[in-house]
């Protein structure tokens, strides 16, 4: 993303998910669901579920209903079976656009995609017509005024692909997949805690939109994220505010 709108593009985007909090119990718990039935119940011995544990300790997720739902996954108490659908297009000026979505009706979902796409200016294209423009990494940002040469040194020490420091000052730390709960692990026990943190699909090139145009893409962004089905949204449009 280009630095001067960085920051302000990730607290925009983070306030947009806050507005949709009602949802996020339920997004979680099927990652939950899908986390342990890939990968077992132990989250010390599962990343994926360690890590939708974490969220769902986020969002004041009971504890008891975190183990109710693993032990549906593993078969201990019967529950839904969640398919997980990625679907890829394209947004106002081009913009790329990945959806991820987990469904018990395949069907269903992508009848919805479609006609959200169609409906508010955008093209469902094909399997990986857009995902090449992304990096599947984690990825924790830093507010401007965080210590650069901090983060820089416990990051790097701990594991980080990289590190990137916005001209607005923000920061960003990226490493693989695999390594980004020791990452957030070795910096928060330095007393460094990001202002966001996850594993996600990076954009490696974005597209600025301004005025009706940027109106137009967060209106196809939140028709598409309002979806049941719609597990996360991203994409590659630097949005002005």
């Amino acid at each position: 993303m280009a630095g001067h709108s960085k920051w302000a593009n990730i607290q925009h985007r983070k306030g947009r998910q806050d507005e949709k909090r009602g949802k996020v119990w339920t997004r979680v718990i099927r990652e939950i669901i899908v986390a342990a039935r890939q990968g077992g119940g132990d989250p010390n011995a599962n990343p994926r579920l360690r890590l939708a544990v974490d969220k769902a300790k986020a969002a004041n997720m009971p504890a008891d209903t975190v183990k109710r739902n693993i032990d549906k996954a593993t078969g201990n108490l019967e529950g839904v079976n969640y398919e997980e659908i990625r679907y890829e297009g394209y947004g106002i000026g081009g913009a790329a656009i990945i959806v991820d979505c987990m469904t018990d009706n395949r069907v269903r979902t992508v009848a919805e995609v479609r006609h959200a796409f169609s409906k508010y200016g955008g093209n469902l294209g094909t399997e990986g017509s857009v995902a090449f423009q992304f990096k599947h990494c984690g990825q924790l940002i830093f507010a401007p005024g965080t210590n650069e040469d901090a983060v820089m040194e416990a990051a790097l020490e701990a594991g980080a692909e990289d590190v990137v420091t916005g001209e607005d000052g923000s920061i960003e730390v990226l490493t693989s997949p695999a390594d980004f709960q020791a990452v957030k692990g070795a910096l928060e026990a330095k007393g460094l805690t990001a202002e966001i943190a996850e594993v996600t699909m990076r954009a490696e090139n974005t597209i600025a939109l301004a005025g009706e145009d940027a109106a137009r893409m967060q209106k196809l962004l939140d028709v598409i994220e309002d979806l049941d089905d719609v597990q996360d949204v991203f994409h590659n449009a630097e949005i002005e505010a």
